[in-house]
């Protein structure tokens, strides 16, 4: 074997070991944007963001409202429902789908708010701010807009602004323009809380480091319950 070979050979296969790497490091960071690959998570302590507690507890458990539809949703969750959206006759998933709008119906309902009952009255009382022509109760509390609609007529609004992070805390609502999800208590690197929501057929995680990702101008409501 000639020396020239030996040398093209070499050149061959550093340069397939370069592209390799290149590829890879793509790949990694592919996976990292678009959250297959879980980030690193902090507390509300490491900004030195005092956790808030509600001061009700609606169906007088012994836990405090946030805490409690925050530890739901983790329940709601980990039956990793599959997304699909369906009519149901019982208003309420009783099966093993669901979509965004079930994962705050279900975080509330076993906190003793049970949206598919108040949002239903809260569309008669009110039905000029719904635009609703034909009112159904079993699924009008299922979509984003009606939510949207209950959450600013009964519960607390507050600031829309990332960057505000100590206001955003574990339990609150957040609705985007097509779209809602429950805030997480746990937060990236800057301080921005994950999300914890259903989003998609192919999501990998429900809980997850997404709202910079949407963007400031797709929230359009920030909401607490008690």
């Amino acid at each position: 074997m000639n020396t020239r070979f030996i040398r093209i050979s070499l050149k061959k296969r550093i340069f397939i070991i370069v592209i390799f790497i290149i590829i890879s490091v793509i790949l990694v960071a592919l996976l990292y944007f678009f959250k297959t690959i879980p980030h690193k998570q902090y507390s509300n302590s490491d900004f030195n963001i005092e956790t808030y507690i509600s001061s009700v507890d609606k169906d007088n458990d012994g836990i405090d409202d946030q805490t409690d539809i925050l530890n739901n949703v983790r329940t709601y969750i980990a039956k990793n429902p599959k997304y699909k959206s369906k009519y149901y006759e019982t208003g309420y998933p009783d099966d093993e789908y669901g979509v965004c709008t079930d994962v705050v119906a279900n975080g509330l309902k076993d906190a003793g708010y049970d949206l598919k009952e108040l949002v239903n009255e809260d569309i008669i009382n009110n039905k000029e701010k719904y635009n609703i022509e034909v009112i159904d109760k079993n699924i009008d509390f299922r979509r984003v807009r009606n939510l949207d609609v209950y959450l600013k007529n009964n519960s607390i609004s507050l600031t829309k602004d990332l960057s505000q992070i100590e206001e955003w805390q574990g339990g609150d609502i957040i609705v985007f323009k097509d779209h809602i999800g429950i805030i997480s208590d746990k937060r990236n690197k800057k301080g921005i809380p994950f999300l914890i929501h259903h989003a998609n057929p192919i999501q990998v995680n429900y809980e997850e480091d997404v709202l910079e990702l949407y963007g400031q101008d797709y929230i359009i409501g920030h909401y607490r319950i008690s």
